[in-house]
């Protein structure tokens, strides 16, 4: 029989070394308590059993000889044999007491967390931890129980008691044999640390890593209300937060993306009293689920200094482990609120196991081929695989027999006991659940294309028809009806040739920059608001600035649907704006990102909510009121003030100075003058903390007085499509005139090269952004001979362009002194 002493340990005795004598998730814990309570890091405390105390008990009782009998010879792919061992395993250790050592050691311990003065007795979390778990090659996360709210010696008892027993969950047998563990040689340590009451507050799970890309300088961060499991689970689609690290560090704020979630529902501690008998939920409070008020559903469940300071604490534990292990670890943490103190805490953290081990030598990417198939229903895009096959709607994970290799899992959600289906599936497709979920976790670690928070995609699916999963176009995950074809794409990146001249990328949409940052480029040459203010924002700026100008109802209801939670509806539009701006300068930071201000004609602004009242018909609104004539023009001003606030909350708020601004459209010198006043009006004053301000070249003023120009902008980026139509006096919208429209015309290509030797003249940075570098490789030879010093493409075409402009440039010899 072993000495009391080391039947149980205080948590803050053990360090990440002990995985051996109290598991994973407990050597995690005692390793915070130990190490960053310094740094501010909160984990509540507790003490943990040790593998020599789950090992007495299995010998005591004389069980392993039993347990071998079970287990020795079972085929985990048998289902049906699967589930009886388990049961009779979990029998067996049920059945058995705890030894009298080892309850007297557990019940002095307990009283040892003394309760706060007028409660009963103590409440506590009683977790599983097993001795194999969370090993950089595995993850044994949610195989084991966890027991909530315990209250009492007797319900302590009994729940550790349940504990031991989970170490043969179905789940856990299956898993073991999967990944080559010895039943025999794993153990199961008990966690028990006071309860922190998230019931009455919130709690989430977060990565220290990007899930969805590999992108390693964010934090992503779910948040919903009530107790942890509903985010773990998917039965919740939570708030979610991205969190910039680098300047967050810095003592920034860099919020780079916040979607409120539906979080319809609460998990709380049923009104039941904790049981102590052997049957039902022993030592746990019932837990039931109540609807979450409509109110509250509009609110996030944590403030943004609570996402920024769990964030930090992400930030520190993953930077701890890191050097503890000497490589760079990404943590998969799961945090609470106690509704009664209103503390955060730290619950859980161990490496991320999937995104962090995959190489970043090889780009892979899908991609859907054209086609006209129908839109079934959509959700959060889990990763940007695709998958096609036959919909299988499971509503329980006992129908496995119904489900085929190869087919889509569409269901309600998933927790550890899908598993077994998991691995059959190509993908999956659930109602309920965000990025952080269980269904969510599995499909990157199975490798298997996702979709989650559907909302109603059992229903929109039938049941056996072919179905595409398509998660390569952005956050947002589709079903399409039918088999649809794509193509998957890679490329090696390890020997990619230098260049004299930046490649740099052209990017719209602010969910697809973390994914394209992994594309090797100098930065980004043109970022367009337009795709932000069309497709996340779609409310005409005036509309809320003069909500009481827009006449349709339904346009008013809708703004109105949209600004909710804002307190102004002002705010609203400089938020989502700042957001997609700061994600787009985070994504490739610190790499410049050229950012130009909108440059939405006339018609265009009329198409969004509430903008027909505030735009004039023009006959020709490609050369009409755009770009830099509306910034200071009093009917606009104002409107364009909020995109200076915008920028202005990214690059000052979020810490991101890598972001550039760039007028568009700017006709004369004399009109830069203005647009920089406007600027300077809201905080923006070129040269104050490295504010750099760019002008596009794509008139043919800005080439014949590029020297005006120069002298009031720091760059130019020429815009070769309205250069083109501007110098050969055609329409490029229009069939009839369109095969005249080439950029290599001779007297185009004169204009280019008089705005770039205009430019470096003056020292001033000159790129060009657009298509013809890359369709062409002489139009590209001609930029590169005459200087230019960027050449910004279509994320498609900036590896291929990269190569040849290698070539054009070693073909030319080194570049003049």
């Amino acid at each position: 029989m072993p000495p009391a002493e080391t039947l149980v340990v205080p948590l803050e005795q053990v360090g990440i070394d002990a995985v051996a004598q109290v598991g994973g998730k407990n050597a995690s814990l005692g390793e915070m308590i130990r190490q960053l309570s310094g740094q501010g890091v909160c984990v509540p405390g507790g003490f943990a059993t040790t593998a020599a105390a789950y090992r007495h008990f299995i010998d005591a009782n004389g069980l392993q000889p039993r347990l071998h009998a079970i287990l020795d010879g079972l085929d985990g792919r048998d289902l049906a044999a699967l589930q009886a061992a388990g049961a009779a395993a979990r029998s067996l250790l049920l059945g058995a007491p705890l030894p009298l050592d080892l309850q007297e050691v557990l019940l002095e311990s307990y009283r040892g967390l003394a309760p706060p003065q007028g409660e009963r007795a103590v409440a506590v979390a009683v977790r599983s931890s097993a001795t194999a778990e969370d090993l950089p090659d595995a993850s044994f996360a949610g195989q084991q129980e966890t027991y909530l709210n315990v209250h009492g010696e007797a319900a302590l008892l009994a729940a550790c008691r349940r504990c031991f027993a989970s170490l043969f969950t179905d789940r856990a047998i299956s898993y073991r044999q999967i990944n080559g563990f010895d039943h025999f040689e794993v153990a199961l340590s008990i966690g028990v640390q006071r309860m922190v009451r998230s019931d009455l507050a919130a709690s989430g799970v977060m990565f220290s890593i990007d899930t969805e890309t590999g992108f390693r300088d964010a934090v992503l961060l779910t948040a919903a209300y009530g107790l942890g499991e509903n985010v773990v689970q998917g039965a919740v689609n939570p708030d979610e937060y991205l969190i910039f690290k680098p300047t967050l560090e810095q003592g920034f704020e860099p919020i780079v993306h916040r979607r409120l979630g539906s979080k319809a529902i609460r998990m709380v501690y049923a009104d039941a009293l904790p049981t102590a008998d052997g049957g039902g939920e022993p030592g746990n409070t019932a837990t039931c689920n109540v609807p979450v008020p409509e109110a509250e559903r509009r609110r996030y469940a944590i403030t943004d200094a609570e996402a920024l300071q769990l964030a930090r604490w992400a930030c520190t534990i993953e930077r701890h482990y890191s050097a503890r292990r000497g490589v760079p670890t990404p943590m998969d943490i799961e945090w609470a609120k106690d509704g009664t103190t209103g503390e955060l805490f730290i619950l859980q953290a161990r490496p991320e196991t999937v995104e962090s081990r995959r190489s970043a030598s090889v780009l892979r990417s899908w991609h859907l081929e054209p086609h006209d198939a129908e839109l079934v229903c959509q959700g959060r895009a889990i990763g940007a695989s695709v998958s096609s096959g036959r919909a299988r709607i499971i509503r329980d994970p006992g129908e496995i027999q119904r489900f085929s290799p190869g087919d889509l899992l569409v269901t309600e959600r998933t927790d550890p006991d899908w598993e077994p289906i998991l691995k059959l599936a190509s993908g999956v497709i659930t109602n309920q659940g965000g990025r952080t979920c269980h269904a969510a976790i599995i499909a990157r670690e199975m490798g298997i294309t996702a979709i989650v928070g559907t909302g109603d995609g059992t229903s929109r699916i039938a049941d056996g028809e072919a179905i595409t999963a398509s998660c390569c176009e952005g956050d947002v995950g589709r079903v399409y009806r039918g088999a649809l074809p794509f193509r998957v794409e890679e490329r090696e990146l390890d020997d990619l040739p230098p260049t004299r001249t930046r490649i740099l990328m052209n990017v719209g949409n602010p969910e697809e920059a973390f994914k394209l940052a992994a594309i090797p480029c100098d930065g980004v040459g043109l970022a367009r608001l337009e795709f932000i203010i069309a497709n996340h924002i779609r409310v005409h700026p005036l509309a809320l600035l003069e909500p009481e100008r827009v006449s349709d109802p339904g346009e008013r209801q809708a703004i109105a649907e949209l600004t909710a939670g804002y307190p102004r509806p002002r705010d609203y539009y400089v938020d989502l704006l700042a957001q997609g701006m700061g994600r787009l300068a985070a994504a490739f930071h610190p790499r410049p990102v050229i950012l130009r201000f909108s440059d939405f004609k006339s018609n265009e602004y009329a198409k969004l909510l509430g903008g027909r009242g505030f735009e004039p018909a023009e006959e020709n609104p490609m050369l009409g009121w755009r770009g830099a004539s509306r910034y200071y023009a009093p009917a606009f001003r104002e409107a364009f003030g909020l995109e200076c606030e915008a920028l202005l909350q990214a690059r000052q708020r979020m810490g991101l100075t890598n972001l550039i601004p760039m007028v568009p459209f700017c006709r004369t010198p004399e009109e830069g003058d203005r647009v920089l006043a406007e600027m300077a009006r809201h905080g923006l004053v070129r040269g104050e903390n490295g504010l750099q301000v760019y002008v596009m070249c794509e008139l043919p003023s800005n080439v014949i007085n590029a020297e005006a120009f120069a002298a009031r902008f720091d760059g130019f980026s020429i815009g070769s499509n309205d250069l083109t139509q501007l110098t050969l006096g055609l329409d490029r919208d229009s069939a009839l005139v369109a095969e005249l429209f080439d950029e290599r015309d001779d007297s185009v290509k004169a204009m280019i090269r008089m705005a770039i030797r205009t430019a470096r003249r003056c020292g001033r940075k000159v790129g060009i952004c657009g298509q013809a570098p890359s369709d062409h490789p002489e139009f590209a030879e001609f930029l590169v001979a005459e200087g230019i010093d960027s050449i910004s493409l279509n994320p498609d075409a900036v590896l291929n362009t990269r190569i040849a402009v290698a070539a054009i440039e070693q073909e030319m010899g080194p570049p003049p002194a």
